[in-house]
């Protein structure tokens, strides 16, 4: 390591506007990078979100409104765009006939399992620079930010 270059230490206090900064900026690349591959396949960052969802759950409607935080209107048009492309399909509930699920088809899983892989390679790539320890610092503390919101 370089003696000319400052080192951060655990104890130093980060201002709250290089905070905002670097996560605005943060969600920004990830953001572009959604868009970049959702493009290659022809899908919005909104379908890309919305087909992350399916990856591991079958929502009913409303609570797949909900991880995307649209309105009802607007998640059973995203859907409908979806459904005619056949990535998922609409299904009754079983606990409860009026309620609708949402699953992924197997055409639906393939293209997930494909962009999956190209935004697992980009994040990759964008920490990269970072060491294993500064790793595993940036997973725990967003996960603390996320649980922490989670449950507000």
């Amino acid at each position: 390591m370089n003696s000319t270059q400052p080192v951060a230490h655990e104890t130093e206090v980060i201002p709250a506007d290089a905070t905002v900064d670097a996560l605005v900026q943060l969600s920004f690349r990830v953001h572009h990078i959604l868009g970049r591959i959702g493009a290659e396949h022809d899908l919005s960052v909104v379908q890309i979100r919305m087909l992350g969802v399916l990856r591991d759950r079958e929502p009913s409607m409303l609570a797949l409104a909900g991880h995307l935080g649209l309105d009802k209107s607007s998640t059973t048009g995203l859907v409908s765009r979806a459904e005619k492309r056949d990535l998922v399909r609409r299904a009754r509930g079983l606990r409860d006939g009026r309620s609708v699920t949402v699953s992924l088809t197997a055409h639906g899983r393939a293209v997930v399992n494909i962009c999956a892989r190209d935004v697992e390679r980009e994040i990759n790539g964008l920490v990269a620079p970072l060491s294993d320890r500064a790793r595993q610092q940036l997973v725990s503390g967003i996960s603390e930010i996320l649980t922490s919101h989670d449950a507000s």
